[in-house]
């Protein structure tokens, strides 16, 4: 008996506790549920509007027939178009849109008369390998670090990605060079890259924990460097097996924008390719602007390990209001230069047009709610965020010089949107742009200025520094 009335205080008391963790202030009380239930039942049209939600996507319902139409393609300003790539299931944008403005250059350089398409295979392959040296060294430099320290964390959670910014390009290309699209092809894991990389990753997060424990244990320098080339070599391996092993010479002759070739073939080694391609270093000739609300205009920051390669080139930028970002793009494209830009592209994405526009959809009257923060609110909360690379390539200007809209080669392949194209109007370009690359000639000596000065440094956990996909 005394045992039953144990076991029954210990049941009551269990009771007790569970009761009092539903009603705990916080939590969602019976009541608070009632009363969502019944604001729900009040409206009359919910249950037509579930009937229409549960049947349709939710971007179909709430389309906005007032803003559709044929769009406007004309541009009072457009540089010479060429052919339309695709990146395929990878995140490689970031790569796609820095050789579209190299092919563009030399383009321009031959004044036409001259094309060329690049290996997005051959340069993938070094980003992966130095992305993985950039981690193992990184985990060495902070590896006397708790586990679960910030910097320790970041690269444990972040060990490679197939991401980036046109920072990689320019530094990657200037070590390892380039090479014509037909001298590497891609490979199934180039187009698909999420499977090799989740294994790379793995192996990486593998050799990390070695790495800190070598540290720990206080071996030599020079022998956990050694250690760190046989893992890089394993890395390397795996590459090969997946990328295909890199090109080291090929024989190519160049095209016109026909297709018909243009003097003798010839043998180049990649270095050679890009010197006769890009000619002298790209580092030292740009410099990259961004809108951030957040933070105050006209001052330059950098982005701690931000960056493809460890010996390379932080991530760097001006942040500017974008009035000014906008004159800057419009000076490069009136002289027939594309740029290298970055967007939220998935906000107000009409596919099927090709057309990015604030007014696309009304999910406001949908659901009865509004979706009310600003710009700088959106990045500081994750709601928004550059997520996707694309080549600015043409502006519509009004009789007061003012941008109407934009158009931007993207990606995704020649089917997709206005083929290949997608256009924005002025104002989701002000809401959803956020980084932009350009060539110095077109920036005023007050702004170079300003971008020279010594940035502040900020870290890559920042909402805004996520790597174009």
């Amino acid at each position: 008996m005394k045992n039953k009335r144990k076991s029954l205080l210990g049941m009551c008391l269990l009771v007790a506790l569970t009761t009092g963790a539903q009603t705990k202030d916080g939590g969602i009380s019976p009541q608070m549920l009632q009363q969502m239930e019944k604001t729900y039942a009040a409206n009359p049209a919910n249950k037509a509007l579930f009937n229409a939600l549960a049947a349709n996507s939710i971007d179909n319902l709430a389309k906005n027939f007032a803003n559709e139409g044929a769009v406007d393609n004309t541009f009072s300003h457009e540089t010479p178009k060429q052919s339309i790539h695709d990146q395929k299931s990878s995140g490689r944008c970031w790569m796609f849109s820095g050789l579209n403005v190299l092919r563009a250059n030399f383009a321009k350089k031959h004044n036409d008369t001259l094309s060329v398409e690049f290996s997005h295979d051959y340069l993938f392959f070094y980003d992966q390998l130095e992305k993985a040296n950039l981690m193992l060294q990184g985990v060495i430099d902070h590896a006397n670090k708790p586990i679960d320290d910030q910097r320790v964390q970041f690269f444990f959670h972040y060990p490679i990605g197939d991401g980036g910014t046109f920072c990689g390009v320019a530094d990657l290309a200037e070590k390892y060079g380039l090479v014509p699209k037909s001298a590497q092809l891609e490979t199934f894991s180039a187009e698909s890259t999420s499977r090799a990389s989740r294994l790379i990753a793995s192996k990486l997060r593998e050799f990390g924990l070695e790495l800190r424990d070598m540290v720990a244990n206080k071996k030599k320098d020079n022998a956990i460097q050694a250690r760190k080339g046989e893992m890089l070599g394993t890395i390397y391996n795996m590459l090969c097996l997946t990328l295909g092993e890199p090109v080291k010479k090929f024989t190519y002759t160049f095209t016109d924008k026909n297709g018909k070739a243009v003097g003798e073939s010839r043998t180049f080694t990649p270095k050679e390719f890009y010197q006769e391609t890009v000619g002298g270093p790209l580092n030292g000739t740009f410099i990259m602007v961004m809108n951030d609300p957040r933070r105050p205009y006209y001052k330059t920051f950098e982005v701690e390990y931000d960056r493809h390669v460890y010996d390379g080139h932080n991530w760097k930028y001006l942040n500017l209001p974008m009035e000014d970002i906008a004159q800057l793009a419009i000076a490069s494209i009136k002289d027939g230069r594309k740029l290298y830009t970055s967007y939220d592209v998935g906000k107000q994405l009409d596919r099927k047009r090709g057309y990015l526009d604030t007014e696309n959809y009304d999910y406001e009257s949908l659901f009865g709610t509004t979706f009310g923060m600003d710009k700088a609110q959106r990045i500081a909360t994750f709601d928004s965020g550059s997520t996707h690379a694309m080549t600015l390539t043409a502006v519509d200007l009004d009789e007061q010089g003012n941008p109407k809209k934009w158009k931007v080669e993207n990606s995704w392949g020649a089917s997709s949107g206005a083929n290949g194209y997608l256009i924005m109007t002025n104002r989701w370009f002000n809401e959803y742009f956020f980084r932009l690359v350009v060539d110095k000639q077109y920036v005023p000596a007050e702004t170079l200025e300003q971008y020279n000065q010594k940035p502040t440094m900020v870290m890559p956990e920042d909402p805004l520094f996520q790597e174009d996909e």
